[in-house]
């Protein structure tokens, strides 16, 4: 077993000679016009990405697939050994072929090109490999050369893969923006889990689930207490009493710190103990924007607002309970 130190310094070697990698195929990836020709190919066809390879090429596909399906980009995998019995039906006229090999020669891709090429189908190849059977064969060659990979023996696809996943994604967030692809057409595909609910779950979504404690500001603080007790969300709100618009809000702190502000409890009503301009959200924000207003002011609930009109409370426990915290 190898001393701590020795393995942390195997580790950084293995990662930072991945890094530079990625830096060197970035410089030659774009010292051509293949990569921004290939995009706009991509962004012209009507039909869908399909992406190849075999051994670890082919995990990498499936990734980039994923991807490519997770932001406006329809995708599909193919492994290349499968394409020659059968799968190759899954491609028509309209996609678009990406083959993913290191060597670009390797046996199923030599058998599985010329079938692509009779089928008509755009093709670019993604290899280290610039003078291989596949890259010459290619419509598009984005070209990604690694010295060796990061493997001690030189063997196990290291390097090689993790710079073709980069280049992957680089090709996905170039689609992406050729798309105008938003956040919002980003939510429809992610609609469950967190990140989908930060991106589509409105304030209106939780707070109509909730009561919608008020009292007017001439309320005396019996009424106040009850409403605030039984509405069960640890705050009211203040509302003018004619035009029902919001003067304040009282909470269980304002009902606290009232006692060692009043001697004449019965005297006091909802004006005398409200805190005036309260912090809101409107029922249409996003319900991530109102958890940022709680944690900016370190508070636990907001007032919401349909326009100008009172419409409820959001609580903290809400965005707990969606799973936003």
């Amino acid at each position: 077993m190898k001393a701590q130190n020795d393995i942390n310094s195997v580790a950084k070697k293995v990662l930072l000679e991945e890094a530079e990698a990625i830096r060197q195929v970035a410089n030659s990836l774009t010292a051509t016009q293949d990569f921004a020709q290939c995009v706009a190919a991509m962004l012209a066809l009507p039909g869908r990405v399909v992406v190849t390879g075999i051994g670890k090429s082919a995990h990498i596909a499936s990734k980039i697939v994923a991807t490519l399906n997770s932001t406006g980009t329809p995708a599909l995998f193919m492994h290349a050994a499968d394409a020659i019995h059968g799968d190759l039906g899954m491609i028509q006229p309209q996609d678009f072929v990406v083959a993913i090999s290191k060597s670009g020669d390797t046996p199923e891709i030599k058998v599985l090109v010329p079938l692509l090429k009779r089928r008509g189908v755009p093709l670019a190849a993604l290899v280290s490999n610039a003078s291989s059977y596949l890259a010459q064969q290619a419509d598009y060659v984005l070209h990604a050369p690694i010295e060796r990979e990061a493997c001690p023996l030189n063997l196990a696809p290291t390097t090689s893969t993790t710079v073709a996943l980069a280049v992957g994604d680089a090709l996905a967030m170039c689609l992406l923006e050729g798309r105008q692809f938003t956040s919002q057409d980003f939510a429809t595909l992610h609609p469950g889990g967190t990140l989908g609910k930060k991106l589509y779950l409105k304030v209106g979504d939780i707070s109509v689930q909730n009561a919608k404690p008020r009292v007017s500001t001439e309320a005396p603080l019996k009424e106040i207490i009850l409403e605030i007790s039984g509405k069960r969300l640890g705050a009211t709100a203040v509302l003018h009493p004619a035009t029902d618009e919001l003067q304040g809000i009282i909470t269980d702190g304002d009902l606290r710190r009232m006692l060692t502000n009043f001697d004449n409890l019965e005297a006091v009503n909802a004006r005398d103990i409200m805190t005036p301009n309260p912090v809101t959200v409107d029922l249409e924000d996003f319900a991530v924007e109102a958890l940022n207003r709680m944690q900016q002011r370190n508070i636990t609930q907001l007032v919401v607002l349909d326009g100008e009109q009172f419409s409820g409370f959001i609580h903290l426990h809400d965005l707990l309970r969606e799973g936003l915290i």
